[in-house]
Parts: C-alpha cells; sequence; structure tokens
C-alpha cells in the first residue's frame, strides 16, 4: 500500500487542497488506512469526477479506491454483477457489452468508479424512467469507522445514507448491481430543435415518456424570443433488427469502439471561451443541428459519452478551472426555471455545455440529489466577475422554488440552505455521528457543509 502527501482537487480544478494520498490494494489495506488515516480523517476517492470538493480532505487522509477493481461474478443469464467499487463503469461496459448488457444508469462519462456512483448517487438521461443508480444496487459491501465491513441491503437506513452520502458513511468495497439487456452497441436517436424554452419544456412534457433516454442542450447566452432555445435529443437502445444487414454493425452488434480523440493542452489562454467565441459555437451547434431527424444510429459513446473522447477535457476553461452548477426544481416550478435561465442569459455566463431534462420518482437515499421535475446544469468559467456572489442569488431562488443543488458537483453552496434542500439532512447526520462518533470519514465538503 503505497501512500504520498500531493495535491487534490476536482474535476472542476478550482479549489486544490494537500492530501496523504493511500492507494489499498487489498480489503485487508484499505482497513488499515482507515484505522491509521490520523486525526484530519480520511475519505474514499475514485476516478475523481465530482467537480468540487467532494473527494479532498485538506491536511488529511485521501483513500483511492482505484487499485480494488476486481470483477468478481457475472450472471449473464440474469443480468447481474457483483464487483470491486473501484471498477470504473468503463470497463463495465467493455466487458457487459458483449454478453448483451449495459450499466442502468451513466452520467456524461463512464470514467466513475461503481463506488462512486454509488457515493454520488449518479443521475442519467433515463432518470425519468429508470431513476437514479441506487436503484439498480441490490447490496453492498461498506467499510465502516470501527473496521467492521458491513454487508448493506437495500430498504435500510445505512443503505439510504451511504447511496448520495459523498463517502461519509464508510468505504464501499463491493457492490451487486442489476444490468440492464440490450441486443446491440448502437442507440436509435431522434434530433429536433426547439426554438426557445416554452417550446423545449412543451416538448419535454408532452413526449419524455416515449423515450428511455433524454436530454436537451440549451444555449444559455441566447436572448430575447430566442432565450433557451435547445437541441433535444432522444432514443432508446437499437433493436439488431433495426442495424442494417450486411453491415459490420450487423456482423458485430455488440462490438465496443468508443473514439479517442487529441488531447485538450495543457494550458489555454483564458479568452478562448470568452462571451463572443462561446456565442458563436453556440449559435453554430444550434443552427447546425436538425430540425428533425429520427432513428440516427449513434454509438453509445457518442450518444451517452460524447467528450470521453477527448482527454483532459476539464482544461478547457483554463488555469482558473471552472464550476459545475446544478439544481432541481419540481414539475410545478416551470416560472423559476423561466428566470433562472432569464437571468443566466442576462448575466452572459459562457458555457458550452448546458443541459436540462426532467427527473423522474425520487430513490430513497437521504443526501440523493434527484427528486421529480426540471433539472438544469451548465458549466461556469470560475473566473468569471461576480460569479459567486451570482450563484448564491440562484441558490436563494431554488431553495425558495422547493429545489436543491447537486452536492457531487457543488463547491460553494452556503450551510444555512442546505436543511431547506435536504429535509433528511438531520436523519443523515445522527447515523454518521452513531456510525463514526470520532468523524473518521471526512472531506472538505463536508467541514464546508457541516454534513
Amino acid at each position: 500500500m503505497s501512500a504520498d502527501t500531493v495535491s487534490v482537487t476536482g474535476w472542476g480544478r478550482t479549489a486544490p487542497t494537500a492530501a496523504r494520498l493511500i492507494r489499498p490494494r487489498t480489503y485487508e489495506e484499505a482497513a488499515a488506512a482507515v484505522r491509521d488515516c490520523g486525526a484530519r480523517g480520511g475519505i474514499p476517492r475514485g476516478l475523481g469526477r465530482s467537480y468540487g470538493d467532494a473527494a479532498q480532505n485538506a491536511g488529511g487522509a485521501v483513500f483511492d479506491m482505484t487499485g480494488l477493481d476486481r470483477v468478481h461474478v457475472i450472471d449473464a443469464a440474469d443480468g447481474i454483477v457483483l464487483c470491486d467499487a473501484g471498477v470504473s463503469l468503463h470497463r463495465l461496459i467493455d466487458v457487459l457489452l458483449p454478453l448483451g448488457w449495459f450499466v442502468p444508469v451513466t452520467p456524461g462519462t463512464r470514467y466513475v468508479t461503481v463506488g462512486g456512483a454509488i457515493g454520488s448517487d449518479i443521475h442519467g438521461k433515463n432518470h425519468h424512467v429508470s431513476g437514479s443508480f441506487s436503484r439498480h444496487v441490490l447490496s453492498l459491501e461498506l467499510l465502516t469507522a470501527d473496521g467492521e465491513i458491513r454487508t448493506v441491503g437495500r430498504g435500510t437506513p445505512l443503505f439510504d445514507a451511504t447511496t448520495g452520502g459523498m463517502g461519509l458513511t464508510g468505504v464501499i468495497l463491493t457492490a451487486t448491481v442489476q444490468l440492464h439487456a440490450v441486443e446491440t452497441s448502437l442507440m436509435s436517436v431522434d434530433t429536433e430543435r426547439a426554438r426557445d424554452l416554452d417550446d423545449l419544456l412543451a416538448r419535454l412534457a408532452a413526449t419524455d415518456h416515449r423515450y428511455r433516454y433524454s436530454v436537451a442542450w440549451i444555449d444559455l447566452l441566447a436572448r430575447g424570443t430566442a432565450t433557451g432555445r435547445a437541441v433535444l435529443t432522444r432514443g432508446d437502445h437499437a433493436p439488431l433488427e433495426a442495424l442494417p444487414k450486411g453491415t459490420r454493425a450487423r456482423r458485430e452488434p455488440l462490438a465496443f469502439r468508443p473514439t479517442r480523440l487529441p488531447a485538450v493542452p495543457a494550458i489555454l489562454p483564458e479568452s478562448l471561451l470568452s462571451r463572443t467565441t462561446v456565442g458563436l459555437y453556440n449559435d453554430l451547434w444550434y443552427r447546425t443541428a436538425p430540425r428533425a431527424r429520427t432513428g440516427e444510429l449513434q454509438k453509445i459513446s457518442a450518444f451517452f459519452h460524447p467528450l470521453d473522447g477527448v482527454p483532459h477535457r476539464n482544461r478547457i476553461y483554463g488555469r482558473g478551472g471552472f464550476v459545475r452548477y446544478q439544481f432541481v426544481v419540481g414539475h410545478d416550478q416551470e416560472d423559476a426555471v423561466r428566470r433562472i435561465v432569464r437571468r443566466i442569459s442576462e448575466r452572459r455566463c459562457p458555457s458550452v455545455l448546458a443541459v436540462l431534462k426532467r427527473f423522474g420518482d425520487a430513490d430513497p437515499g437521504w443526501l440523493s440529489f434527484p427528486v421529480p421535475g426540471w433539472t438544469l446544469a451548465l458549466d461556469i468559467p470560475a473566473a468569471l466577475p461576480g460569479l459567486g456572489a451570482f450563484l448564491d442569488e440562484l441558490d436563494e431562488e431554488v431553495a425558495a422554488a422547493g429545489g436543491r443543488v447537486c452536492l457531487a458537483k457543488d463547491s460553494r453552496l452556503r450551510p444555512e440552505l442546505l436543511t431547506a434542500m435536504y429535509p433528511r439532512l438531520d436523519d443523515f447526520r445522527a447515523l454518521r455521528a452513531e456510525l463514526d462518533p470520532r468523524g473518521v470519514f471526512t472531506s472538505d465538503l463536508s467541514r464546508r457543509l457541516a454534513l
């Protein structure tokens, strides 16, 4: 087991802190790392795709769990996998897709670990149908602060505190996950343009139920009558019969061939993503999208993870990094969505990647982010003048509408808003106090928000 003092940061690269990075290779080494982590405690970490400070621990220990990455058992008949928490979704797709199975939920990157997927209770384009990742976890093994390894099943308080609990209940060692059956590695995709935000909300509300996966890229620099214009992309796994006969795709229907593009340079000028350049890019993206196209066949990697082919893409916003801001408000809060989109548009936030979609029924995780309603996520350069005060104002608007922000993306929420956003927060704190009275598991996020 190796340990080095390094600078650790989230995917947004906004607030690095120094910690002792410990890399256990066995369950016994993981238990020893927890036992000997020191007065500042420790926090498990996967592939570092949480945008903010959830997997950082200034002056303490960070447990890099990617060395525990075995796939133990695959039930190819029933679509169930038992694997270590350090296994990435990329590896699961690579191993399971040729067998006719796909991960039940994936975010916009497949480079997250199973443990991270559970700790953040990740959501994807299919939340309105399939819920978040924890809905498909049958059980997990959790290393708790007392050194005990507990088998945790669905429907228990510890399961509900752990799913979405940001690694603060313990180190997830293994998980048993129910998979989704597919016939091919291609997607059948419908694309259409929405002329403004009202048009987009109406299309999503009226027809989302027809699709397993649905997401809208939204132009947050458009103003006036074009405010909220968007490109709506929806689809499902293509059946074998949809693949053209005599093609390579038909001969190898379950092949997984992700695309890889050149890496983003280590240093990019901050001016590259100015309001002007982003506005031109957004306009080009919108105008070149089809007005309406149905049944296009796309690779799974292109549909779910188009940016994974660009190594180090988090460098694109320059040295200052970026903030990923995501909120959700209820289905009856369309006016709040309109106000917030209008404010972002008027503020001229240069966001290349902004998506809007609908959430379905919530899962029982006490700190799980998704609740039924509308969710908007956007990247914003951290160096944008006045950004902190502006996002504080948006937080107030979200809280007033009964909504919440996503903790896996957060790096700056004020703690006084947390209770209003997460009504099971007191239950979570009480269980943590009972399970981990010495505060072994702690992070920069948990200290900042008093979790």
